[in-house]
């Protein structure tokens, strides 16, 4: 099928995530068609985006006029009526689109949202309240998890582990965890190799198994 990452998306359901998504994906170039079922908000989002409509996203001969079967890929963005999230990703699987993301406000209504046909599933509240509670909590200054289990942390390096070489550490044996990538103070993120030194106002991104990862942030 080839790379279809620049074909034309539709974002339905404008609110503070599907509005900072459809303007995020119109910044990088993608063609958005954005859709919400309420005038106000689409008149607010009309000067910023080419290609904003009102209509009803649980009504499938609207979607069908507004072409939306031509597109490859679908956002249902939907936040708080989980009825109208769940009709509107059903519908868009019923016609065809082959790639349909979704968001998602529990658990439960994310398992109903793949049960009628939602490709990817996303959790932004719980994601961003995971990755806030990593920061509040500990001595990291940015936390990503990149998959169910592991995850990128931007950080400072424990005291042990300034002013020896890296290849003498025993890091990634002792805690499981890669130092990929360091920062000294008034420079750019460098990547490291056996021979660096860290130093104390050093910032540094390390990889690993979460759980893994966090142990290394409790060092002191």
């Amino acid at each position: 099928m080839g790379d279809r990452r620049n074909d034309p998306v539709v974002v339905i359901g404008l609110g503070r995530f599907g509005s900072s998504l459809a303007l995020e994906l119109v910044r990088q170039g993608t063609e958005v068609m954005a859709i919400d079922h309420r005038p106000k908000v689409v008149q607010s989002l009309a000067g910023q985006l080419p290609h904003v409509v009102t209509a009803d996203s649980t009504d499938p001969h609207a979607l069908d006029q507004l072409g939306v079967p031509d597109f490859y890929r679908a956002v249902v963005a939907i936040g708080s009526d989980i009825e109208a999230s769940i009709l509107t990703a059903s519908i868009l699987s019923e016609l065809e689109i082959d790639d349909i993301w979704a968001k998602a406000i529990s658990r439960q209504h994310g398992r109903i949202l793949n049960r009628v046909g939602a490709h990817h599933v996303v959790f932004p509240e719980h994601d961003m309240g995971e990755r806030v509670a990593h920061l509040v909590g500990g001595r990291m200054l940015d936390y990503m998890e990149v998959d169910e289990n592991f995850a990128l942390v931007k950080t400072r390096p424990p005291r042990d582990y300034v002013g020896v070489p890296l290849g003498e550490s025993n890091l990634r044996r002792k805690y499981g965890v890669t130092i990929v990538a360091v920062k000294p103070p008034g420079e750019e993120f460098t990547y490291v190799g056996s021979e660096t030194v860290l130093a104390y106002g050093d910032v540094i991104i390390v990889s690993g198994k979460t759980q893994q990862i966090e142990r290394f942030t409790d060092l002191p």
